[in-house]
């Protein structure tokens, strides 16, 4: 079994890793000429403000007396500028929005191991193409830009990370620190001649980075107060920043100004996903070669109704894709636009010639060209010549500036296509690769499975091996390509040389009625199904739990076990009820009266149950009232994290003892992540797991096996007799299907509150894992107790919920699209990776919960025993 595990885990790593090298790979390339316009640009300097986290309807829609929370922005957006909507794409993050911004293509998915924070590969952006960048703001932003940057021109100046704090009792301080900044650097310029000689060159970009609406969102919601009046902080700070910055240069008019956000924010102050709230960012852009306002007379093309909610339908909207605002920066300054950049110019915000126009587009589309060529090039350069199909372009030989703008736009579009093409050249490939060892792989544990008693190794025909690693070989493939290929060698050789065993099992088996054979394979197949359709409508979640509520009315267990027929029912239907709550919420309804009965038991941990399901009401009235995290429950909430794996390994490894202490620990930590009404879903989950305990030694006596033990003198540690472990049956398949239980959990950054409130992606990603994980150990334990206590082969168990597993993988790694929009594409690759993760995850976890539940630790020689 050991080694059938680690087979297994290697398998599975493996196909879990393809999904990086099919979908998960760096579309940069590099090696291409910086394209700029020869023409003399309208500006020699820029302003970027970016507000991290600013919805565009937070800042465009009037309040009720029809004066604005941004008066000077809602100034020029009327009189001196042009607007619109950015869109921006998921991961709505600050660091692929940035990168968006900044460098001019989306997201580097790569970069998903990084944390979003670090450059995963380098690349060109507006600030490294600029003559001086000065930098104004965050420490997680700035200073990968600095770094990606070639030479010492980008300067940053940032604040201490630990000012990023959810918790501060005012997160504007933080643009304000920015905006006294810029002010200071500004009047120290008049004396400093080197800098103010510095500041007069063209090609300049000065970007301030404000984060307090994001923390303030974050922390208080994009409707609280907190947020609103930040925006109208920032409001002021810019129109002050504009005094300055026109004062020091004398009014020269050749400064231009942007300002927009990376990403938005939901209502319950979460940002990462598609929703509309999180991808309209506003962008407003003002002064020297940028379009005045354009008031209109007649509608704008636009159906979704924001222009008459902002009450600016008069003035012509501009909408743009992030990316675009990279070119568009480099076009008003005369740097070359970034290498990797994607984004097509916005004419529409140019106060220019036509000549200037066009020029900027065919420098545009040269650059974006220059990408395809490299891309192909490469590609070509790996495969075999009879065996490359280019991607065929209308264009074939270099524009001349005398082409019309529309040809220009006409050639990237074709040109993105390409890049496109390349990129996923040998995806059909690699994905029927995986897809073949997918199926083997299947038919082998399903052949394991079958085949109790047999002895299994995977065996191969070196012939196959060296006619694929020839080929390839002389395509000089890269060496995942050699795992991917070949792995299915010996998977299915080892399938078709049991072939013949498979059949006379079949033949010797003892016949079934076709009615049950029938029923269960439309058992497994709903099921399945069921878990597919849930990852799109978590309301499927709760029709899969309605459908288990009445197995043991359909099974005839009712007849004998009433009571505990009748609460599998009821804890079925109790539990069914929490998919259909949000998946995120806000003001916690956790009090200590809940849990009032808690106190009145005498064991230690379930009054350390109860002080864990108070501290989130303290902490949340202390963050009401802005004084911070008390440091009484952050110490309170480390130490019961860190203590639950190690408490239940103190108590009893009687099965009740065991089970209610490893409850009882869990439930604490959970309760301390969460924020609403899902701190109740670790108790009834712990309730239904001791009915399905109970009602599967029911189950047994239905099936006719005899020899069943009684829970209570069950030890978890005690050694299993081999002779008495059962044969695996059809009916066991059922309660397999519990697991779905163990996907119910809701997302709140408020959920981390108890731990810390500086923000730290990586420590609170964790505890958010963490608690995600938490259902999977209550119902692994709960799986390793029913084997227990059925008497079941451990190995048969965890075979069907690792086929049950891999056919759902296979479902979803036929669901990933490339095409459609970017949430689409995202979010069937995630779907993917979270599966085949809970795969290898519960390949991982049956090994932990084996030992969390037979394992004991002792502390004292002779340690004070409770129970016999």
């Amino acid at each position: 079994m050991i080694t059938f595990f680690l087979v297994g885990l290697i398998v599975h790593v493996v196909f879990f890793l393809s999904i990086f090298d099919i979908y998960f790979t760096s579309p940069l390339v590099h090696g291409m000429t910086p394209q700029a316009t020869p023409l003399a640009p309208p500006a020699s300097r820029l302003v970027l403000v970016v507000g991290d986290g600013l919805r565009a309807d937070s800042l465009f829609t009037l309040l009720h007396n029809g004066s604005s929370r941004a008066p000077y922005l809602r100034n020029v957006i009327e009189e001196r500028g042009t607007w619109g909507v950015s869109h921006t794409r998921v991961p709505t993050e600050s660091r692929p929005g940035h990168v968006a911004l900044i460098a001019g293509f989306y997201e580097d998915v790569s970069a998903v191991a990084k944390g979003w924070k670090e450059n995963p590969v380098e690349f060109d952006s507006v600030f490294n193409e600029s003559r001086h960048t000065w930098c104004w703001g965050s420490p997680d932003i700035l200073p990968m830009f600095a770094k990606g940057a070639s030479g010492d021109h980008v300067y940053t100046h940032t604040y201490p990370a630990e000012e990023e704090d959810f918790a501060s009792t005012d997160a504007s301080r933080l643009d304000s620190w920015v905006f006294t900044q810029v002010k200071s650097f500004f009047q120290s310029a008049k004396s400093n001649s080197s800098l103010r000689a510095s500041l007069l060159e063209d090609k300049n970009i000065f970007f301030l980075h404000l984060l307090g609406i994001d923390t303030n969102g974050h922390a208080h919601r994009p409707v609280s107060q907190e947020y609103l009046d930040n925006i109208g902080l920032v409001d002021t700070g810019i129109a002050e920043l504009v005094s300055i910055v026109e004062d020091f240069f004398n009014y020269d008019g050749r400064t231009a100004y942007v300002f927009t956000s990376d990403h938005g924010m939901t209502n319950w102050g979460s940002h990462g996903a598609g929703h509309p709230s999180e991808t309209l960012t506003p962008l407003v852009v003002w002064g020297a070669g940028v379009q005045n306002a354009h008031r209109v007379t007649e509608p704008q093309s636009y159906n979704d109704g924001y222009l008459q909610d902002w009450k600016l339908e008069h003035l012509r909207r501009v909408d743009v894709n992030q990316a675009d605002i990279a070119p568009l920066m480099a076009s008003l300054i005369g740097v070359p636009i970034p290498v990797n950049s994607v984004g097509v110019l916005p004419l529409l915000y140019l106060n220019n010639s036509d000549q200037f126009k066009a020029e900027t587009m065919y420098t545009n589309a040269i650059q974006v060209l220059e990408q395809f060529k490299m891309k192909m090039t490469q590609k070509k350069e790996t495969t075999l010549s009879f065996l490359f199909t280019p991607y065929h372009t209308p264009f074939h030989s270099p524009l001349s500036v005398s082409h019309q703008i529309s040809l220009c736009q006409s050639l990237i579009s074709h040109a993105l296509e390409g890049l496109v093409y390349y990129h996923t050249y040998d995806r059909f490939f690699l994905g029927c690769s995986v897809v073949l060892g997918f199926v083997g792989w299947t038919s082998y544990v399903v052949l394991v499975i079958l085949k109790t008693h047999a002895g299994q190794g995977i065996h191969c025909n070196p012939l196959f091996f060296l006619v694929i690693t020839m080929f390839l070989l002389i395509q000089r493939s890269p060496v995942t390509y050699y795992i991917y290929c070949l792995l299915p060698v010996p998977v299915w050789y080892s399938v078709l040389r049991e072939s013949g065993t498979l059949t006379d099992l079949i033949r010797s088996a003892p016949s079934l009625p076709l009615w049950k054979c029938l029923g269960y394979f439309v058992l497994v197949a709903f099921g399945i199904e069921l878990l597919v359709v849930s990852f799109f409508h978590r309301a499927m979640l709760t029709v899969g739990l309605a459908v288990l509520s009445v197995w043991p009315f359909l099974s005839g267990l009712f007849g004998k076990a009433k009571f505990r027929s009748l609460s599998w029912f009821l804890g079925c239907l109790c539990l069914a009820a929490f998919p259909l709550m949000p998946v995120v919420g806000r003001e916690p309804i956790i009090h200590l009266k809940v849990y009032h009965t808690i106190l009145t038991c005498p064991t230690e941990q379930m009054i350390h149950v109860a002080v864990c399901a108070y501290v989130p009401y303290l902490t949340h009235s202390s963050l009401q009232q802005k004084q911070g995290l008390p440091l009484l429950n952050q110490i309170i909430s480390w130490t019961t994290l860190a203590s639950s794996m190690i408490v239940p390994l103190l108590s009893s490894t009687r099965l009740f003892h065991r089970l209610l202490s490893i409850f009882l620990s869990l439930t604490a930590t959970y309760l301390l992540l969460s924020t609403g009404s899902e701190a109740l879903f670790p108790p009834v989950l712990s309730w239904l797991m001791f009915v399905w305990i109970n009602i599967e030694q029911e189950a047994m006596l239905a099936q006719g096996v005899s020899g069943r033990q009684e829970l209570s003198t069950i030890d978890f540690s005690a050694n299993i007799d081999i002779t008495k472990i059962r044969q695996l049956k059809l009916d066991d398949i059922r309660s397999h299907f519990l697991h779905l239980v163990s996907l119910f959990s809701s997302f709140d950054p408020a959920s981390v509150y108890c731990f810390l409130t500086v923000f730290n992606p990586f420590i609170m990603g964790g505890l958010m894992m963490w608690k995600v994980i938490i259902p999977f150990i209550i119902v692994m334990c709960t799986f390793e107790t029913i084997q227990v206590a059925t008497q079941l082969s451990s190995r048969s168990l965890f075979l069907i919920v690792l086929v049950i597993s891999d056919l759902m993988a296979l479902h979803f790694f036929f669901l990933v699209q490339d095409y459609g929009s970017w949430l689409d594409i995202g979010t069937s690759i995630s779907h993917y990776v979270i599966v085949m993760s809970m795969t290898i995850f519960l390949m991982l976890l049956s090994v932990v919960t084996h030992i969390f539940t037979t394992q004991r630790l002792i502390l004292w020689r002779r340690p004070k025993m409770h129970f016999p």
